[in-house]
């Protein structure tokens, strides 16, 4: 993925955009059954086309990894075309790729000139590398030995080995506990019929989502939408698969060689179109969301100064994703830290925030909220988010009232039903001596 440099520097300048109103955003269904959300934005002459396909991880079935090994070699070889001249196709055209695949979905992504000369034949190439995939011999040992580096790469970090060990606990019976990157025996069993027979199956227009933003009128995208899927066969949309049932508890120690303890705490947490969701993410932000003026922060780096940063987040995905608290600290003062969070969170449930916690919380949030909507990449994200997990389309629009809206009893009533310490799953990598490891109740996990 290369540009030329006249043009890298007209995409900067394409990233952040000047001060504007909130998009008006437009949707329909394209004529293959695939949902389209779509910004005009005329203020540069750049057009990003986004693809979001149901086919992440979750449908990875008993081969852990396949998911992101077909996103991963769709730009290595396709309709007779090897890897090189895919690359060079879009370098000559000044267009620039994208390729992700997480847990609930997997995107392919474009950004390109809007003049026509360019624009028509960069989405021309991207709808051949989608629909005609020739997954080659050669290119699928290399991305397997690539994913396969990776997960030796992760056996060096401690952070994570943590997290794994975290999603296993948490999602035992359910496809989120299982790593998109696979392991090294499942992605050995990937042969290039599951490849093919995985994209047949979930890279169909109907289980897509497509966002354009940029200089493009609505005739126009939707002719670039309607011709980026021609070869894609309408197929069927992915049944939601089933959502994640109730974990117990856990209290594991993933041993690790090293001076700092990795420690990750929560239990799962909300998913996306959540009716908690903004009480939820504001009562988070003040207890460990907004950085050095979180509680957590205050409590465990300024007061005690157990560690440089602590953090809390809630991930919503399509089923609970996770609410998930993390830091790390010197081994000697693992029970101290796990002591602190807890009591800090305990606190935090029961009694909720204070008026001026609240006060500032909203004011932060809505005050950076432009930020978050001043590129044409940052509203092509928000447009996959909300097709993808079929949120309202004035999410944005609405999305600061919201915020001003939650009351202290509602953040306070939302963690008090949602959030139970007692129930957390704690993963702490590193290196305990048995007596904190019995201390902490810690039962010896080991991470593939």
């Amino acid at each position: 993925m290369s540009i030329k440099p006249v043009l890298a520097v007209m995409l900067m300048m394409a990233v952040v955009l000047p001060a504007r109103a909130l998009p008006a955003i437009e949707s329909w269904t394209s004529a293959d059954g695939a949902r389209v959300l779509y910004v005009h934005a005329p203020e540069i002459p750049m057009v990003d086309v986004e693809l979001v396909f149901d086919a992440g991880a979750a449908r990875d079935g008993d081969l852990d990894g396949l998911a992101r090994m077909v996103n991963s070699l769709l730009e290595e070889g396709a309709d007779g075309l090897d890897a090189d001249a895919i690359a060079t196709g879009f370098e000559d055209l000044g267009a620039v790729t994208g390729f992700s695949s997480q847990r609930d979905m997997a995107s392919v992504s474009l950004r390109s000139l809007s003049a026509a000369d360019k624009l028509a034949p960069a989405s021309a190439l991207l709808a051949r590398l989608v629909a005609r995939p020739d997954f080659p011999a050669t290119a699928v040992e290399r991305i397997r030995n690539q994913l396969q580096s990776a997960l030796m790469q992760t056996r060096q970090s401690p952070g994570e080995l943590a997290n794994r060990a975290f999603y296993e606990a948490l999602y035992p019976d359910h496809p989120y506990g299982a790593h998109p990157g696979g392991t090294e025996a499942s992605l050995e069993r990937i042969t290039q019929d599951t490849l093919k027979a995985f994209h047949d199956r979930y890279y169909v227009a109907a289980n897509a989502v497509v966002a354009v933003v940029g200089d493009i009128g609505r005739a126009d995208a939707e002719t670039l939408v309607d011709e980026l899927l021609a070869d894609l066969p309408r197929g069927e949309r992915a049944p939601p698969p089933e959502g994640p049932g109730t974990t117990a508890g856990a209290a594991l120690l993933v041993p690790y060689p090293a001076e700092q303890v990795h420690l990750l705490m929560g239990q799962r947490g909300m998913r996306r179109g959540d009716p908690d969701y903004f009480p939820l993410y504001l009562g988070n932000h003040i207890l460990g969301g907004s950085g050095l003026v979180s509680r957590l922060s205050k409590a465990v780096r300024e007061e005690r100064g157990l560690s440089y940063s602590v953090s809390s987040r809630f991930i919503p995905m399509r089923g609970e994703g996770p609410f998930k608290l993390s830091l790390q600290t010197k081994s000697a003062n693992a029970g101290e830290a796990v002591a602190v969070v807890g009591q800090v969170l305990e606190e935090f449930v029961a009694e909720g925030p204070a008026a001026d916690e609240l006060r500032a919380a909203k004011d932060n949030i809505i005050n950076g909220f432009p930020l978050r909507v001043d590129s044409n990449a940052k509203i092509g994200s928000y447009l996959v988010m909300m097709g993808f997990y079929d949120l309202p389309l004035d999410y944005l629009n609405t999305f600061t009232a919201r915020v001003e809206d939650v009351t202290a009893a509602q953040v306070r009533d939302a963690f008090a039903r949602r959030v139970d310490p007692r129930a957390f799953v704690k993963v702490l990598a590193g290196d305990l001596d048995d007596a904190q490891r019995e201390a902490l109740g810690l039962v010896v996990r080991d991470v593939e």
